[in-house]
């Protein structure tokens, strides 16, 4: 038996999550389908928690237009919805001469995507602002913060379906197919439990008007299951790693420390939670398959990065924490590949989106992600 639905995301991380809201506000009918047990358990959890201000991203690229748009909607919405968080302040800061002149070239990125209260310091006023910071210069980003992602995602769920969207969990989509009166949706079901205590799937299929991919690691692999979908519009994806280590002690800094900024990711930086506790990470580390250990091995390169910028880190003052996977579209030691959201015009299939490559600043840029997928679907 096929069931009818107007509108159908495919991922219930912060993205899609922001995405189902912004299209129930539209009046359509919403179904999101999540594999996971619960939302935001993948990509949306597994990350640093920052309110990015939007500087590293090339001027003009999705990734720079909407971490800007979507900084100024994240803070009135967290601020609205009572949702924990907290305007830290950021300092990147450069250790030697290259990492100045990287810095400059970081302020140049900052002014022309708009950012305009990021302010060129000297290194004596760094130290007054977080005297245990060695560098030569910095700059400081006061528009940066710290956020409760989990409350942000509760509350963007709770705000769907307020407006009507309903959720399905255990979900996953297995395959599809175009059809010319919609796209078909097959369906896997997980939650049936066997009275002899074994897990027993079950599947069903959805006709839809329009079908979100927001799959996040698994849009890739979406993409290739739907027939009818151009196989060659389908980016590659790679895996990079990313590993947290906990600090032990008191934290050195009241605001966010980022060194200038590498090639697959923005650095060793410091971060920390609302409770006040530090971490430094992520690091990049290319792999093949989805995996979340720590190895504590790393921690040897995590203390001569953090050194540079902190010589006070005390050996043993690093634990291994959690590990998040970062959706790459480009190949190690490729250029950077700024978000990828396909439309019709690229796969062929009318009333489809896909998005792939939503890294950092995704959890930033949610809201504004969300916005530009329903105009797109306006009128559809």
């Amino acid at each position: 038996m096929v069931e009818r639905c107007e509108c159908v995301v495919v991922g219930a991380g912060a993205v899609g999550l922001a995405i189902a809201h912004a299209l129930a506000a539209t009046g359509r009918e919403v179904i999101v389908l999540e594999a996971a047990e619960t939302f935001g358990t993948v990509t949306s959890s597994r990350n640093s928690e920052v309110i990015h201000a939007g500087l590293y991203y090339p001027p003009g690229s999705l990734k720079a237009r909407f971490c800007r748009r979507g900084r100024d909607l994240l803070y009135p919405w967290l601020r609205d919805h009572g949702i924990e968080h907290l305007r830290c302040e950021k300092l990147v800061v450069a250790t030697d001469e290259a990492e100045v002149d990287q810095l400059r070239g970081v302020q140049a990125r900052a002014l022309a995507n708009g950012v305009e209260d990021i302010r060129w310091i000297s290194a004596d006023e760094a130290r007054s602002m977080e005297p245990e910071v060695r560098c030569l210069a910095a700059l400081h980003s006061p528009s940066t913060g710290i956020f409760d992602s989990h409350g942000y995602m509760l509350s963007l769920k709770g705000a769907a379906e307020a407006l009507g969207a309903m959720f399905a969990f255990h979900s996953r989509v297995a395959s599809g197919s175009v059809r010319e009166d919609g796209i078909l949706l097959r369906v896997e079901t997980g939650g049936s439990v066997g009275t002899n205590g074994t897990r027993g799937d079950e599947s069903f299929e959805l006709l839809c008007n329009i079908v979100v991919n927001s799959a996040g690691l698994g849009a890739q692999a979406l993409s290739r299951a739907i027939d009818g979908l151009s196989p060659a519009s389908v980016p590659p994806l790679h895996y990079s790693k990313g590993c947290y280590f906990s600090l032990a002690g008191r934290p050195p800094f009241q605001r966010l420390v980022y060194p200038p900024p590498e090639h697959a990711s923005i650095g060793l930086h410091y971060t920390r939670d609302l409770a006040g506790r530090g971490r430094f990470g992520p690091d990049a580390q290319w792999v093949e398959s989805v995996e979340y250990t720590v190895d504590a091995g790393r921690a040897e390169q995590f203390y001569a990065s953090i050194r540079r910028y902190w010589p006070g880190l005390k050996d043993g003052a690093l634990a291994p924490d959690y590990a998040g996977i970062r959706p790459k579209i480009q190949a190690p030691g490729e250029v950077a590949v700024d978000f990828v959201i396909h439309g019709p015009e690229t796969h062929g299939v009318p009333n489809l989106i896909a998005l792939y490559g939503i890294e950092s600043p995704g959890l930033t840029s949610s809201l504004a992600i969300a916005d530009h997928v329903a105009e797109r679907l306006n009128g559809a």
